[in-house]
């Protein structure tokens, strides 16, 4: 079943404009994820935002978000406020400029979205800045508002979509480590190079996303369905040894009893 789209709203250039929805194109629902269980009773455990000072739980529409401005004191910022400095971009992607696909790094790419037309009647100018862009080798470059926060975004066309990469910021990024100079780097030797390269050559392979399964995942999975049989199996009754009378318990208490009284007698 087809994902349903997280967002909808208009893709435009210029004069060009059309409705387009959009998914996530990655997901984590099919991984393994866990729950925090009370290990005494078996129940799940609720977690609660909490007051620091008095201790006392807080309500859902008492919940607001704070800047820190030193010490214990806080800006208070209310959800409107933070929706209205971005509005604009909310549910239009509005592309400003372009850019040739092999100028940005990877490095910046952050979350990747399918971009895909909303309505028959958007399809023709959806494939036009599509083409646009694939036709120049260009990718475009907009501003967009994804889960509560504007975010730089890349146009790149694909197939017959578009993906569209949320970019990290500036300050995001972090300068490469310094390398050795190469000035005062050994020279390879030609020789020590060949069995490498035929080593690469040899495990050569054509790419496949079969190449990056998780085996953790898989792991867990198997301890998952380990512990599930385990818990389907009924638990065994030791029958009693043929050579060993069954002893009837209300007999044998009855019979301790009658002891007891005579001990006392005597």
């Amino acid at each position: 079943m087809a994902p349903r789209p997280f967002w909808t709203g208009h893709l435009k250039l210029s004069l060009v404009t059309c409705a387009v929805s959009m998914t996530p194109a990655t997901t984590g629902t099919d991984r393994i994820h866990f729950h925090m269980m009370n290990r005494k009773t078996g129940h799940r455990v609720v977690v609660q935002y909490v007051d620091a000072v008095t201790g006392r739980a807080v309500a859902d529409d008492d919940l607001v978000k704070g800047f820190p401005r030193g010490g214990d004191r806080f800006v208070l910022l209310e959800d409107d406020e933070l929706d209205a400095v971005a509005l604009e971009s909310t549910r239009t992607i509005d592309i400003e400029r372009f850019v040739d696909i092999g100028d940005i790094g990877w490095l910046w790419y952050d979350t990747p979205h399918y971009l895909v037309p909303d309505e028959a009647v958007g399809e023709e100018a959806f494939a036009v800045i599509r083409d646009a862009m694939h036709d120049t080798g260009t990718v475009g470059i907009a501003r967009l508002v994804l889960y509560r926060r504007e975010h730089a975004v890349l146009l790149e066309p694909r197939g017959k979509g578009i993906v569209v990469w949320t970019l990290r910021y500036g300050d995001e990024v972090r300068d490469p480590p310094d390398y050795p100079p190469t000035e005062k780097a050994p020279e390879p030797q030609r020789p020590d190079l060949v069995p490498l390269d035929t080593l690469i050559s040899e495990r050569l392979r054509p790419w496949s996303p079969e190449m990056i399964q998780d085996p953790v995942e898989a792991h867990l999975q198997a301890i998952i369905d380990a512990k599930k049989r385990a818990r389907k199996k009924p638990a065994k009754s030791t029958p009693p040894a043929p050579d060993q009378p069954v002893v009837n318990i209300m007999d044998a208490l009855k019979a301790s009893l009658k002891s007891s009284a005579k001990d006392l007698k005597s």
